[in-house]
């Protein structure tokens, strides 16, 4: 413990596994490296088949691209410390360490919102607007919202580890799972939290949820369309291309509000519970979204089939 008059800062925090189950987590540890693997391959494949394929240089895939980025960066974060704790029992994690495990997580988590976002939008232009969709998402505008949305992340959330320096911390030093969360180490300090919580509410509020409000918005207009399209087949044709997308943004955000609710108002639910929705939150969407994609984008899969057949050749 650091001590500066009556002000006391953990030197570290003591991460904890899956409660009750301490005795199984190298078998736990199991289903966690599938889903690190198929993350970590997955997300690099479809990199590597836009990359290679000139005619997926389009606005869509440059944002499935941010995604894919996004999911890495979310996996890589907290691969250390959960196998790390499963497979070797290591649970203590420095302060400043664990506040930058948090910060990122956060970023990379605002980020794949903001990215759902912008993939919806251009699903509503490709189906709405289908002439003017060149004109409106070129590469310059494409790379401007790109830099927007890293921004927008990057910026909202850079107080939140000085708010969580500023606390006193005596008493109990475990977290609630293998990785830092905000309300998690916030929950463990012994002084006034009003300032975070507000912020934290606040800026949850105008990131992630003002995404999810336009997403929405963007899906009535996109269904709106659809309707008055003249043909079956049109109608079914456009509401294909968005099913990926419509996958992808309930996979993220049905385990992000569940975390939410659970650590805001959740007091009384079960430990096992808040634990498997967090690990949810965290691991499922960025190994389920490149498999999402493979098996629902036929410009993907057809891209990828040929890749393979060329290494075979």
């Amino acid at each position: 413990w650091e001590f500066n008059g009556s002000f006391y800062q953990p030197a570290a925090f003591l991460m904890m596994g899956i409660p009750g189950l301490e005795a199984l987590h190298p078998w736990i540890s199991i289903p966690f490296c599938a889903l690190y693997l198929t993350a970590l391959l997955g997300n690099c494949v479809i990199l590597f088949i836009i990359r290679r394929t000139p005619s997926l240089h389009e606005p869509m895939y440059f944002f499935l691209s941010m995604l894919a980025v996004t999911d890495l960066g979310l996996a890589l974060c907290t691969l250390p410390t959960t196998l790390g704790l499963f497979w070797f029992n290591v649970r203590s994690i420095a302060f400043d360490a664990c506040l930058a495990q948090m910060y990122f997580i956060h970023i990379l988590s605002f980020i794949e919102s903001s990215v759902l976002l912008a993939m919806a939008f251009d699903r509503f232009v490709a189906i709405s607007h289908p002439l003017r969709h060149p004109a409106i998402l070129t590469r310059g505008t494409v790379l401007k919202i790109g830099l927007a949305i890293v921004l927008r992340g990057t910026v909202s959330l850079l107080p939140i580890p000085f708010l969580l320096r500023r606390l006193s911390y005596c008493g109990r030093t475990e977290l609630s799972h293998s990785f830092c969360f905000h309300p998690d180490i916030m929950n463990l300090a012994c002084a006034d939290i009003k300032v975070n919580v507000f912020y934290g509410m606040i800026v949850l509020l105008s990131t992630v949820g003002m995404d999810f409000i336009f997403i929405v918005l963007s899906y009535i207009l996109i269904i709106r369309t659809v309707v008055s399209l003249t043909t079956r087949e049109e109608r079914l044709k456009a509401l294909n291309t968005c099913v990926s997308h419509i996958c992808a943004v309930l996979v993220f955000f049905i385990p992000m509000i569940g975390l939410s609710m659970i650590h805001r108002f959740g007091k009384n639910v079960p430990p096992l519970v808040h634990t498997l929705v967090a690990y949810t939150y965290l691991t499922i969407p960025p190994a389920l979204n490149p498999v999402i994609y493979s098996i629902k984008s036929t410009h993907i899969r057809q891209a990828l089939l040929r890749a393979l057949c060329r290494k075979r050749a």
